[in-house]
């Protein structure tokens, strides 16, 4: 992720336009490697989260995080020394990932003391360490002591040291015609932008040789040297193509050419907030949901299985015909069979030219009891490709059910979503119901809503139990239903309340119901609608299997709206 030197810079100029004055009000512990400062502020109550590991980060916060029942010693600590504590500044050297909190707190005998939280941004040597007015090290997130290096100690009593600096230009200390140059004579392309300019990403490097082109990186040099004195930039977020958070940065991303899809905030807080939750929300489902896929799966391969092997059973059905014609010959010609032939040439009245055609027979029994044999095969293979025929028929289905529920399961966004599927495959027997567990009713989710342009409320299934309760109960017979044409989706309902249906609401909808279907990556996707009139569930049918008449194709490109 790009939380380099300038995202920090831009990062301490938010936080010093906030908190420059305000006091510590609180101080949380939620895990070994997280710290979160309450300060009050004129406006409010600000919080400030510090992230140690896992995408380490510093920034203004409003997500709400579970505290443990009992603090750690260091919390405990931190409240005792910073508790009401006034900041005075925050400052960060030369574009580093390290920023430093300037406190002004009162000891426990009354005396104003200074104090500095040093906050080292740095992959997994990422720490937070309190010194005292000296700058000597009160007590650190992580103490590194001389068996874990020699460069550098942090231990309580020990004067605090910052990390070894890079040797890189820092872009508000030099001349951005000496940078250019420093980069042309290190070959120009991106990684000699990232090896010449302090605090910044590969991504970053990437996106200026982008902008530059086959030349005027000095230009490029000074606008970014503008941005960075400026202290603002662009907080943007850049989404992959579907719809997943990619990556963060403080300018415009124009390096993928419209490949991926960027969104403007306006702070750096909820930057940062909404790509953290969403990375770790989606990463929450995708583990909460990995047995689901695991069994789906599995179902899927064990069903392609049984139809590729029926359907091989099956072909070998279509030669039963030629069984109860040689059963029809050894008819006709019992007489001229000997008891114990091992094969017999008749006339076959079948061909055109009475062509012969020689038939083997088991000798140990009769030639009328081989002429039974073979309409008893004749029968058999006809029984088996009637049987074949439903067995391949259902299991199609089935197998066709079980993709619409791994297409549903790849659009879930919270746990109830998720235990309404896990819920449905219980209910069709694909899961097992523990033995001596409460039963819990859960309350029914809604469908997801949206409106139109033009006023129409657009109702979208979120499973396919859902997809049956929006299409056959709640939606009326005059509304709007749609599909995607040949491809898994959920049922999309237009809501007519009375009114005509407009070209604009039907549009909109079948880009909601093909953004909400297996075909969301696609740029042309097929879209079926008709009256909910015309729309019926085939009895025995499994959940979310309609069929429909009287409908019309729309193509459209899958997109949803905020």
């Amino acid at each position: 992720m790009a939380f380099d030197g300038v995202m920090m810079t831009m990062v301490r100029r938010e936080m010093s336009d906030v908190l420059l004055g305000s006091r510590v009000s609180q101080i949380y512990q939620p895990a070994r490697d997280e710290l979160v400062f309450s300060f009050r502020t004129q406006e409010g109550t600000r919080k400030v989260l510090i992230r140690l590991s896992d995408s380490p980060r510093v920034h203004l916060s409003t997500c709400s995080i579970e505290n443990p029942p009992v603090p750690p010693m260091l919390c405990m600590l931190l409240r005792k020394r910073l508790g009401g504590a006034r900041l005075d500044d925050i400052t960060q050297p030369k574009n580093e990932r390290v920023l430093c909190l300037h406190f002004e707190a009162v000891n426990e005998i009354g005396d104003r003391e200074k104090l500095r939280l040093y906050i080292e941004i740095m992959g997994r040597y990422s720490n937070a360490v309190l010194t005292d007015g000296e700058d000597r090290v009160i007590d650190t997130v992580r103490r590194i002591d001389f068996s874990t290096s020699e460069e550098r100690v942090l231990l309580p009593k020990l004067p605090y040291e910052l990390p070894a600096m890079q040797d890189k230009l820092c872009i508000e200390e030099h001349e951005p015609e000496e940078i250019a140059s420093a980069i042309e004579e290190r070959g120009g392309d991106d990684r000699a932008v990232l090896n010449t300019i302090q605090g910044i990403s590969p991504m970053i490097a990437r996106e200026l040789c982008y902008r530059a082109g086959d030349s005027d990186m000095t230009a490029q040099v000074t606008w970014l040297k503008a941005l960075v004195e400026q202290g603002r930039g662009e907080p943007t977020l850049v989404y992959k193509a579907d719809g997943s958070p990619m990556d963060f940065c403080f300018m415009d991303i124009r390096q993928y050419e419209g490949a991926l899809t960027t969104k403007r905030f306006d702070s750096y807080g909820e930057l940062l907030d909404t790509f953290f939750s969403d990375r770790d929300r989606i990463a929450r489902m995708k583990a909460k949901s990995s047995d689901l896929n695991k069994l789906l799966n599995n179902t899927v391969d064990r069903l392609s299985r049984k139809i590729n092997l029926q359907r091989a059973d099956l072909k070998k059905c279509a030669d039963r015909e030629q069984l109860r014609m040689k059963g029809d010959l050894l008819q006709a010609n019992l007489y001229r069979i000997e008891r114990g032939a091992s094969a017999v040439t008749v006339e076959n009245f079948y061909a055109e030219d009475n062509a012969p055609l020689t038939i083997r027979l088991n000798p140990t029994i009769s030639p009328a009891m081989n002429a039974q044999r073979f309409y008893k095969e004749y029968n058999k293979a006809k029984t088996r490709e009637t049987m074949l025929t439903q067995q391949i028929e259902r299991a199609t289905q089935e197998l066709s059910y079980i993709e619409s529920v791994q297409d549903m399961l790849s659009r879930c966004e919270t746990e109830a979503e998720l235990s309404a599927i896990r819920a449905e495959l219980r209910e069709q027997g694909y899961i097992k119901a523990q033995k001596n567990t409460v039963k819990r009713k859960d309350k029914p989710l809604p469908p997801i809503e949206y409106r139109s342009s033009d006023g129409f409320r657009i109702l979208v299934g979120r499973n396919n139990k859902q997809n049956d309760q929006l299409t056959l109960r709640t939606a009326q017979k005059n509304d709007l239903w749609l599909h995607t044409k040949g491809i898994h989706g959920t049922h999309v309902i237009i809501v007519a309340d009375g009114r005509e249906i407009t070209d604009t609401a039907v549009l909109e909808a079948a880009q909601i119901a093909a953004a909400h279907s297996k075909g969301r990556d696609s740029a042309q996707v097929p879209v079926d609608y008709t009256r909910v009139k015309h729309v019926s569930k085939p009895a025995g049918a499994l959940p979310g299997k309609v069929i429909y008449v009287n409908y019309k194709t729309v193509y459209v490109t899958p997109k949803t709206p905020q």
